[in-house]
């Protein structure tokens, strides 16, 4: 085991020290950080052991917990709703089965290192971190099925590995095993990693897809065990993108067992439970649901701030110094007839399999679109990189900046590119826009919020109700466009706004569980730590009551409010 919390063993995203940040600065954070994990550790043993000596007999097919891919050596948001979650069905008396990676794969999504894919896995920090959080619970036992964790370690199958050793790209993609789409179902937590969405054909690529297709194959096999001897009511997973969760749901589902995956909310310090795929945000709203006058100033508070940029999503604030458009960009768009903005997103986004349900991806997009603005030349055109694109330990290989770079979009007389450190407003260029363009980012549903007509090309969360227009295949999204840039006056229909203003207040303030009394950002703020708390507290949170009747009466994850 890791000696006493690893105070300076670095992490396989931890970045070189900066030209911002010296030597002495980097290696004080390094200390700070492991010192707060030191002590948020003993927290969390501290509160185990009380959840222990609290919880009632179990009794009943107990829920399953895995969550392999978030966090190795800290808290991370989504380990910390696992660890609440799980212990409020314990308190409840409820058996929960934690299915825990013990070095159980040879290469792990987070673990990996892109510039070195050779490179060993933090396993020891990893493991030591999920052992401070299943602290008190004990091993599995055959022949008492209650509360335990099921440690799995790695196993190579000889026959897969020959079986995929002389593979190219494409066909591990496509590989199949025994019935299960091991390459399919790897290809997510490869291109996240790589921030990438167009691989590579090279060794490192192919090497990193065969050990995910070995460390798959190995989790199924172990699942599938654990399952055959558990028999749970429910399995509860992070994410369900990565493969290790993504095929321990698959096989769930084909079981007929119920799974319920879970991701960082809209609010701070908030999570999203789900029947459905968390990434996809599906979401059950009433036709005849309403705001109400108070619902409405609610969200209208919301929106006021984060027009303004007061606002984080995942512990990172993007726009911190929001500025307005400026006399020379006004000068220059003064040029022209009419703007359109055309909002990009990030690769670990556009990327996800629910995305691209109209062009291959946001790059055939960009190149489509880029054919029309060459033949609109009274057009100024804003292509916006999204600010996530440059974010410490998950910066973007395959850049809406490169792109722009490689097809010299900066020599079109009537392109602004705004790249993603700039601090341009959104909302302002949205206020003076003929129309908005998105691929699936937020920022359409915010647009047609503020009343803008929005063409989009990708699935987004809130493209499950009208709220855009969101033609169904690349042609039509290109007569869209053109439609839209030669017409006159542009016709949003009433109920896109509507449904977008439902759409959003639901997913702050009836999907968005909030759990900010009992974890706090750390000094990471995408990482966490546990507040002081009682049981009692917890047991009576808003947040618990909700997926406690979410896991165990079928209830829909919403706060009833």
């Amino acid at each position: 085991m890791i000696g006493r919390g690893d105070v300076l063993s670095p992490r396989a995203d931890d970045p070189a020290p900066t030209i911002d940040m010296n030597f002495k600065e980097f290696f004080r954070q390094r200390i700070l950080r492991g010192l707060v994990r030191r002590l948020n550790n003993l927290k969390i043993a501290r509160m185990a052991q009380l959840v222990t000596r609290n919880s009632p007999p179990a009794f009943g097919a107990p829920v399953v917990f895995f969550k392999a891919s978030t966090g190795i050596d800290d808290l991370s948001w989504n380990s910390g709703f696992h660890l609440l979650a799980s212990w409020a069905l314990r308190l409840k008396g409820i058996p929960v089965a934690y299915f825990a990676c013990n070095a159980g794969m040879s290469k792990c999504v987070l673990g990996t290192n892109r510039d070195d894919p050779h490179k060993a896995m933090p396993c020891r920090s990893c493991v030591y971190q999920s052992q401070t959080l299943y602290k008190n619970v004990e091993t599995f036992k055959r022949s008492n099925v209650q509360t335990f964790v099921n440690w799995f370690d790695f196993e190579r199958d000889a026959d897969l590995e020959k079986a995929i050793h002389d593979l190219d790209l494409t066909h591990l993609s496509l590989f199949t095993y025994h019935g299960l789409p091991l390459g399919n179902l790897c290809l997510p937590g490869l291109r996240w990693i790589l921030r990438i969405h167009h691989l590579n054909n090279d060794e490192n690529t192919r090497y990193l897809l065969r050990e995910y297709i070995l460390s798959a194959w190995n989790v199924a096999q172990k699942f599938s065990k654990f399952l055959d001897e558990t028999n749970p009511r429910a399995v509860v997973v992070f994410n369900g993108q990565f493969f290790p969760e993504a095929i321990a749901r698959y096989i769930a589902q084909k079981r007929g067992i119920r799974v319920i995956t879970h991701e960082v909310g809209l609010q701070p310090a908030s999570a999203f439970f789900t029947d459905g795929e968390a990434t996809a945000y599906p979401i059950h709203i009433p036709d005849e649901f309403e705001l109400n006058g108070e619902q409405n100033k609610k969200l209208d508070a919301y929106l006021a701030r984060r027009f303004q940029g007061d606002f984080t999503m995942a512990g990172i604030k993007f726009w911190a110094d929001m500025k307005g458009l400026g006399e020379s960009f006004l000068q220059s768009a003064a040029r022209f007839k009419q703007i359109v903005p055309i909002f990009t997103n990030v690769i670990f986004d556009t990327s996800q399999p629910h995305a691209n349900t109209v062009f291959e991806d946001m790059f055939a997009w960009l190149d489509m679109t880029l054919e029309v603005i060459r033949k609109h030349r009274d057009t100024l055109f804003v292509i916006r990189a999204h600010p996530d694109e440059l974010r410490v330990r998950k910066s973007s290989r395959e850049t809406v900046e490169g792109w722009v770079t490689q097809h010299e979009v900066q020599k079109e007389p009537n392109v602004i590119f705004v790249g993603p450190k700039e601090t341009l407003s959104s909302y302002e260029l949205i206020q003076r826009s003929k129309f908005v363009m998105v691929y699936n980012s937020t920022i359409g549903l915010e647009a047609s919020i503020m009343g803008a007509a929005v063409l989009c090309a990708g699935k987004a969360r809130f493209t499950q109700y009208p709220t855009v227009f969101f033609p169904q295949t690349v042609d039509k999204v290109r007569r869209k466009m053109k439609e839209f840039l030669d017409a006159e006056k542009i016709d949003v229909p009433p109920e896109f706004k509507r449904n977008a203003r439902r759409f959003l207040y639901y997913q702050l303030f009836r999907t968005s569980l909030p759990f900010g009394d009992f974890l706090e950002p750390s000094v990471r703020t995408t990482q966490t730590r546990l507040k002081s708390f009682g049981l009692n507290e917890l047991m009576e949170s808003d947040a618990v009551k909700v997926i406690l009747e979410g896991v165990l009466d079928n209830g829909d994850f919403l706060i009833r409010k």
